[in-house]
């Protein structure tokens, strides 16, 4: 059976898109990956197997063999992957040196941003889209994770309140808790030091729904791939720069996502200010 060609993000539909119509954020994150190579490997039709969990497996397995392409079921993406897609881009682009592999901290940065970011989206969908797609499957499954941790169900209920409150300061706790429980797995040679690792973190914010993350992925594709990070690494200087920012997400907005849309030809934005 011949490969069919990988299309573009213009090509596809974009799953509760309406739902993120009053995040302008988003809009812009859409645009980055419109104007970039990124591609897309469509699956339908060339296996009696094709399924969610074959895509899921390849996009886990070689997420960044091939950072300009991803795998889907069909020519359907949701909205929230496409954000996903854009900060890998943005990430790969400041991050990470043309030809080089990318470093340990570049890629565990890079996932953090991109993961980090679906925490922010429930926080701003919550009270204005509670019926979308996005969030009866992220807030489920999120639940369910911290209820394997001992939360209870009234402070998970909490918990969603503060992210809806502030879901610029969700984004950077979160972000934040990712890079240190990764570089920490990373560091680990055995379950028990790296149940330690993990034992240290449980006082953080989020430290309740950290196993909802692919961290496990994470650590062994950057075991695997990753260069050893240097002390002047890019990656390790953005982080600490996010840590110090008072809103991490401005300032990635600045230097990473309007620097990239103001490079090429773009239509009017009415972003200037984030709703709230």
């Amino acid at each position: 059976m011949p490969h069919p060609s990988p299309t573009l993000l213009t090509d596809l539909t974009i799953d509760d898109e309406g739902s993120f119509d009053h995040v302008a954020l988003y809009a812009d994150l859409k645009r980055v990956v419109e104007q970039s190579s990124h591609r897309f490997f469509v699956l339908r039709g060339r296996s009696r197997q094709t399924s969610w969990e074959r895509a899921a497996f390849l996009n886990l397995t070689f997420w960044h063999a091939d950072e300009s392409m991803d795998v889907l079921v069909d020519k359907h993406i949701p909205a929230d992957v496409v954000a996903h897609i854009a900060w890998h881009a943005l990430a790969s682009k400041h991050l990470s040196t043309p030809g080089e592999r990318p470093t340990v901290s570049a890629l565990l940065v890079s996932e953090a941003i991109a993961s980090a970011f679906d925490l922010y989206l429930v926080g701003r969908l919550l009270g204005h889209q509670p019926d979308s797609e996005f969030l009866t499957t992220q807030v489920p499954q999120m639940a369910e994770c911290a209820e394997n941790a001992g939360m209870t169900e009234a402070a998970f209920e909490d918990l969603l309140g503060g992210v809806a409150a502030d879901p610029e300061k969700a984004f950077e706790d979160l972000r934040a808790l990712l890079v240190d429980a990764a570089e920490g797995l990373y560091k680990c040679r055995g379950a028990e030091q790296a149940a330690g690792a993990l034992d240290a973190l449980e006082d953080r914010r989020f430290s309740a729904i950290l196993h909802h993350y692919e961290l496990s992925n994470w650590v062994l594709y950057a075991r695997a791939y990753g260069r050893p990070s240097t002390d002047d690494d890019p990656a390790r200087a953005c982080d600490q720069m996010l840590r110090k920012s008072k809103v991490a997400l401005d300032w990635l907005e600045e230097h990473w996502v309007r620097p990239a849309l103001d490079a090429a030809p773009r239509e009017h934005s009415s972003r200037r200010a984030r709703p709230r």
